[in-house]
């Protein structure tokens, strides 16, 4: 198994807590693949295609890695959607200052839909194209559970939450706490959906 990540940092982590011998790590770009062709039984991108600046050079080096009949697989966040702990966020974000929607990642990015992530895989040649939705639940303690992340700074949702002064925090923090579905206990039940497709190649 080999694992290609753009980030040295991120592959040094990688390497020193994964000793088993039968996987390695290179740092590498995914838009040029450092492989040679038809090396590999299948290839995963793994929710990383919506942050690459042209993914149909990714899917094709993917294609290209794999032996032919191989799999090509991907799955990316859907930020459009069922991703609802950043969809309550931008949602309400957006409601006190419109402007916010020039981050928001569901509208940023158009791989997170199933119809643009198929068209992506048939553009590169693979066939028997199929898209299926992944659901995992994301339970909260309660609503400081889920809004201390966003206070980290790191991302386009906690960057833009830290921008704030202090009282248009407040103001955002109230309006997510107000839409988000509570149990009686103060817990609060969300789900994730990632879009998985995936393809074989010719």
């Amino acid at each position: 198994m080999l694992s290609i990540d753009a980030s040295e940092g991120f592959v040094d982590h990688a390497r020193s807590h994964i000793p088993d011998p039968r996987a390695s790590f290179e740092v590498g770009d995914a838009q040029k693949l450092p492989v040679e062709a038809g090396r590999f039984d299948a290839a995963v991108a793994a929710l990383v295609l919506n942050f690459v600046p042209e993914p149909g050079r990714a899917v094709a080096g993917m294609a290209r890695a794999v032996k032919p009949g191989g799999t090509v697989a991907a799955y990316v966040w859907d930020y459009a959607g069922r991703m609802e702990l950043m969809r309550h966020f931008w949602d309400a974000a957006v409601e006190l200052n419109p402007a916010a929607a020039e981050l928001d990642e569901g509208r940023r990015f158009p791989l997170c839909q199933p119809a643009p992530l198929e068209a992506l895989f048939v553009q590169a040649g693979l066939r028997a194209v199929e898209v299926r939705p992944l659901d995992v639940a994301t339970p909260f303690r309660d609503f400081d559970d889920y809004w201390t992340p966003f206070l980290g700074g790191q991302g386009p949702a906690p960057g833009y939450a830290m921008s704030l002064n202090e009282a248009d925090r407040s103001r955002l923090r109230e309006r997510i706490r107000a839409a988000l579905p509570r149990r009686p206990d103060g817990a609060i039940a969300l789900s994730a959906r990632a879009w998985a497709v995936r393809g074989f190649a010719a």
